[in-house]
């Protein structure tokens, strides 16, 4: 259904009964929240920008509202979208402004059925995770029918059928899949009797998910000689998780299988797929350490098998590394590799007690982080094929082997430490490998080892003013060598916050990038309200939440961000 069409659906059901329309709208809520992100960009010769490169699109904006009416049981919504054109790095084909996603929805005390758009995530997402992340341009969302339905205590089952979102494409026979999924999640401690007071807590879950494709004919011509693949329409995946939980201990695993599923992200081979993840963590009073590892063998899963952008995903793969907050150390982001990869994070936070001796007055908090990232084991399934060969098995490959190339490693240290009453600090240290080859596609580059060390100090004036200090330093002697970084931000809260940087690539070994990357902001903040202003460079690089990355190209100009929520 078309969103104009969704609408005068809406206003239909109200119409033939006044009375009842009108009770129903008074009685009801109204909520919602909106961004606009817009810039005016600038020619700028050293970072290559000039008037023929910005094709004279040098005011973008993207924009967001989200409208949800609620009234007991019974809520809709709405979100209107605006790129025009959108903000450099955003897909080009988002460009227009409509209403991409609308839904109505209605529960009971063991029922609810959604029709129109929503988001969904079965377990980990090994199979199926639908989601938004605006900071990325990314929006998978499924449009059709969904419901969760309760039949006793403990047991949530959850059945879903709809196409995910394609920009502003609506959906035709073969431009992309239908998905439908399954997902049902017992706790056993509420069904069981005897277990609801018990110590230890079970949960277990599965889930199946189905996309069905169009698939067009595909040929391969090698000798002269013709070959026709043969494509699946259906393509199916299935996970089975189990989580556990006793006193501070937990337990998290998944496990999911995806028959052969030839695309153009696999190179078209009729390998089957499958992931696994675990998680263990402990916690106590001032304690806490997790240790998680993963392998992904084959798990790109999109309802285009022709699709090589960052869109259409039925799946989605956790990265396995920490999220880095500061400037340079997010310079080399790890982005999920879904042709395979095995990893391993883990984590310890530990708070030094109060007046201990290391501890001090306020207590030390310290966290230690580790990630490794590496290929699979693959070997070729015949002597004379090489490994993933198109329209072959790709390969054979050992479950417990890892492959020789190393994609990502990070190691940070990180103390957070409180001083006085006034004065509080943040230091960190950080030792990344960055495979650039693998993860960016720059091919024949280096691997990166990169040192990043850093400073964050707090001075806190008065209870309403702050002044905060930033210092960072990367090190490297590869791709863009070594870079300097710092900021200073003053705050009056809770309305003003004054912000200036500089990025410094001293260590360019191109002298003539060896560029400053400034940048003064300034925001207001007013109930609800965020308004935000700033003039500078912008590096170009990759930006990445969650494994799932898009390419940010250099910049310069003003932009500005007003959000809000009522």
């Amino acid at each position: 259904m078309r969103p104009k069409a969704m609408v005068y659906f809406l206003l239909t059901l109200l119409m033939p009964v006044p009375a009842l329309s009108q009770s129903f709208l008074e009685n009801g809520q109204v909520s919602g929240n909106f961004q606009i992100d817009a810039a005016y960009y600038q020619s700028d010769s050293k970072l290559g920008i000039t008037d023929s490169t910005l094709g004279g699109k040098v005011f973008r904006m993207n924009g967001f509202g989200n409208i949800i009416y609620t009234n007991g049981r019974f809520e809709a919504g709405l979100r209107f979208e605006s790129y025009l054109p959108p903000l450099a790095g955003f897909d080009a084909e988002y460009e227009g402004a409509g209403i991409p996603y609308y839904y109505v929805k209605y529960k009971t005390d063991n029922l609810e059925l959604t029709a129109g758009n929503f988001y969904e995530e079965f377990g980990n997402g090994l199979v199926l995770r639908a989601y938004e992340e605006w900071q990325l341009g990314y929006d998978n969302s499924i449009r059709g029918f969904r419901a969760r339905y309760q039949p006793f205590r403990g047991v949530h089952l959850t059945g879903l059928i709809g196409t995910q979102r394609y920009y502003w494409e609506p959906y035709n026979k073969g431009n992309r899949g239908i998905v439908k999924g399954f997902d049902a999640e017992v706790y056993l401690n509420d069904i069981l009797p005897g277990m609801q007071d018990a110590g230890t807590r079970i949960t277990l879950g599965g889930s199946v998910v189905s996309n069905y494709e169009k698939t067009s004919k595909k040929t391969l011509v090698r000798d002269s000689i013709v070959y026709e693949y043969k494509l699946p329409s259906n393509v199916a995946a299935y996970s089975g998780r189990l989580n556990l939980s006793w006193r501070g201990f937990s337990l998290a695993s998944e496990y999911a299988y995806k028959i052969n599923n030839p695309s153009a992200m696999n190179n078209y081979i009729y390998k089957n797929g499958e992931a696994l993840f675990l998680s263990m963590s402990y916690s106590t009073k001032g304690l806490g350490i997790s240790l998680s590892g993963k392998r992904i063998d084959n798990m790109s899963y999109k309802s285009n098998s022709n699709e090589l952008g960052n869109v259409l995903d039925i799946n989605y793969l956790p990265p396995l590394t920490k999220q880095q907050a500061y400037s340079l150390a997010s310079i080399y982001p790890y982005a999920t590799q879904p042709n395979g990869e095995m990893g391993l994070q883990a984590q310890l936070n530990y708070m030094m007690p109060r007046r201990s001796k290391l501890g001090g007055r306020y207590g030390t908090k310290i966290e230690v982080n580790y990630s490794n990232i590496y290929s699979i084991d693959k070997q070729r399934i015949a002597p004379d094929i090489p490994v993933d060969s198109t329209g072959t098995d790709g390969y054979t490959t050992d479950f417990f082997r890892t492959g020789d190339e190393k994609y990502f490693e990070d190691l940070s240290l990180v103390v957070t430490k409180k001083f006085s009453k006034k004065w509080k600090g943040v230091f960190s240290y950080i030792y990344q490998v960055y495979n650039i080859d693998v993860i960016e596609g720059h091919t024949g580059e280096p691997k990166v080892y990169a040192n990043i060390g850093l400073a964050d100090i707090t001075w806190k004036i008065s209870p309403t003013k702050s002044l905060r200090f930033e210092y960072q330093q990367l090190l490297t002697e590869q791709d863009r060598g070594d870079w300097a970084m710092a900021l200073l931000e003053f705050n009056i809260a809770p309305k003003w916050f004054f912000t200036v940087m500089d990025e410094f690539n001293y260590g360019n070994p191109d002298e003539d990038m060896q560029l400053h990357y400034y940048n003064a902001n300034i925001a207001y903040v007013q109930g609800s309200t965020r308004i935000s202003a700033g003039y500078g460079r912008q590096r170009e690089g990759l930006i990445c939440v969650g494994g799932v990355c898009r390419q940010v190209p250099a910049s310069n100009g003003f932009t500005i961000t007003i959000s809000s929520q009522f």
